[in-house]
């Protein structure tokens, strides 16, 4: 492709609505054209690189035993209703009415039309197991957009369902499908790290993200250097730190003017946060719940969601904080009746805990579980920290920020009890079809590497996902020998398999194809200019690290190419 025949116009400075370096990058070099808040158009560049990622991945997915099939984003609500995730995506689901005012949706994932033809042609065990897959576009209402194409509300994603028999196939499907993301991964040049996750509204048993190691990403996870431990923030476990044990001491309350705060009572009684438990009301469902955790530790929210099964859990209110006689500042499970307790397991790893009375500026002194309160629900809520130690190895845990850009999921059969998808065994028994799903955002992957790979000029693609490999820069370009030579050089190129964007602005100067080139962050540059011609050689750089430049005897160029793009 010639620069000058290039639909897309970079751009000097940088965009003012630009978030992140991906964002910026994509704007400045013309790689996208945002339509709409969240809504943006691929121009010629970005589609290069999109379609080498589609490719790798449906190389892999085929490897893998997948079959690709087109879904409908287009559907009925009511399999929406039937399913039940109407009301777990919320205001994130873009609907609509058709002419005949049937509500519709646009689909931001395809279980249950995978379902739905599921139904009918899964009928016996021999039909099993299978492993439809599309790249398709989804549409998620996000309530904000943020990072171009990390974060929007209409985006292509690869989307996987495995069928099988029973649970042994699943886990079967389940690893051949993380190792083909594996493999997508490092044959695109990215290092994802595969963590445990939260499997949030698309339900399900476990699942795990594919997270990208980027300073820009909205996502945490925590690892463990001694082990292969990892996982999200919002899944994340680690071994809290136990207290010295001791006898129980006789309950005693005490005085507390104006204290209604952890730190705030720390400091009036001179005791240590991981001698205290406090308290957090939450509304899940419209039921008020009551927690309990140590005064070090902080509620994971995501945790108690997923134990509460609750489709909505926010904070309580202060109205439904007195309507349910609950004393802020002061509030604790002892002596409390007549709503719904949890408690973390860290209040077992302690004793003689410094709690609120269940009146104002009251405290207690000394509560004890379960001589002072007896609570039946205890379980982990609570977000494990950078430093604690790894639960499986003990080592400690580091903290690291990054953008998810896969994520698989064990669905087990909820979808096929909920929508009947059956099968007969080998016995004529019926029973429920195990499913699982995978996901990859395809431009989220494409941003999220540009997140990783840049620099304070531009982009540095990773040679696979590049929209060209070589970018040739002509100068001198008025003088006839060079432009002959460059046109040449160009033709030879693509002649021999190599992908080259040959600059052939006559009239930019040297300065402004240059900064074009850092920008853009194509793997190798090639320069063409009167002095090369006088030497009868091509300069050759590398967009990535500090190499000087080769000079290259011109009958050379194709074999030194090749041996730069596969690493030498």
């Amino acid at each position: 492709m010639r620069f000058s025949r290039l639909i897309t116009k970079t751009m000097r400075r940088d965009p003012a609505e630009a978030e992140t370096p991906s964002h910026r990058y994509m704007l400045k070099a013309g790689m996208v054209f945002q339509v709409a808040a969240g809504v943006y158009s691929y121009l010629p560049l970005a589609w290069r690189s999109l379609r080498k990622i589609e490719a790798i991945i449906r190389e892999e997915m085929d490897a893998a035993g997948g079959q690709e099939v087109r879904l409908p984003v287009l559907q009925p609500m009511e399999l929406w209703e039937e399913s039940g995730r109407r009301k777990a995506f919320g205001e994130n689901l873009f609907t609509l009415q058709d002419r005949r005012r049937r509500p519709m949706v646009l689909a931001p994932t395809h279980e249950e039309v995978i379902s739905l033809i599921a139904k009918t042609h899964v009928q016996s065990y021999r039909d099993l197991p299978r492993i439809p897959y599309q790249i398709q576009t989804k549409f998620r209402d996000e309530p904000r957009s943020r990072g171009g194409l990390i974060r929007v509300r209409e985006f292509d994603m690869k989307d996987a369902y495995s069928m099988d028999a029973d649970a042994e196939g699943l886990d079967a499907s389940y690893e051949a499908m993380a190792q083909a993301y594996r493999n997508i991964y490092r044959r695109c040049g990215l290092p994802a790290v595969m963590v445990d996750a939260d499997s949030g509204a698309i339900g399900g048993r476990d699942s795990h993200e594919f997270i990208l190691p980027a300073s820009t990403g909205e996502d945490t996870i925590l690892r463990c250097a001694g082990c292969d431990y990892a996982a999200n923030l919002e899944k994340a476990e680690a071994v809290k730190p136990s207290l010295p044990v001791e006898d129980p001491l006789p309950l005693k309350e005490v005085s507390t003017p104006g204290v209604r705060t952890i730190a705030e009572l720390c400091e009036f009684l001179g005791v240590p946060e991981n001698r205290t438990l406090k308290a957090v009301f939450y509304s899940a469902d419209g039921e008020i719940v009551f927690v309990t955790i140590r005064g070090d530790l902080e509620v994971n929210e995501v945790k108690l969601t997923t134990y509460l099964k609750a489709k909505d859990l926010r904070l309580a209110t202060e109205e439904e904080t007195r309507a349910a006689s609950l004393v802020a500042g002061s509030a604790s499970a002892v002596g409390l009746t007549g709503i719904r307790c949890v408690m973390d397991d860290s209040v077992l790893l302690g004793s003689n805990f410094l709690v609120g009375a269940n009146k104002p500026e009251t405290h207690l002194q000394n509560a004890n579980h379960p001589r002072d309160f007896q609570l039946e629900e205890v379980t982990d809520i609570a977000l494990a920290e950078e430093g604690q130690p790894c639960v499986k190895c003990g080592e400690p845990l580091e903290a690291l920020r990054g953008i998810e850009v896969g994520h698989i999921f064990k669905l087990g059969t909820f979808y096929s009890e909920t929508l009947g998808v059956y099968y007969l065994d080998s016995e004529g028994n019926r029973r429920p079809v195990i499913m699982g799903c995978y996901g990859i955002g395809v431009g989220r992957l494409l941003a999220a590497a540009i997140e990783q790979n840049h620099d304070e000029q531009g982009i540095i693609f990773p040679a696979p996902i590049a929209p060209y490999h070589v970018h040739i820069v002509g100068l001198n370009l008025t003088e006839e020998a060079v432009s002959q030579e460059a046109d040449a050089l160009y033709d030879r190129l693509w002649d021999a398999g190599i992908e080259c964007l040959y600059d052939d602005r006559p009239d930019e100067s040297a300065g402004v194809k240059f900064n074009d080139a850092d920008l853009l962050g194509l793997p190798l540059r090639l320069v063409i200019s009167r002095r090369a011609l006088r030497n009868g050689a091509v300069e050759i750089r590398r967009r990535a690290g500090d190499d000087k430049p080769v000079l290259t005897p011109s009958q050379d160029v194709e074999s030194t190419i090749r041996e730069m793009l596969s690493g030498g």
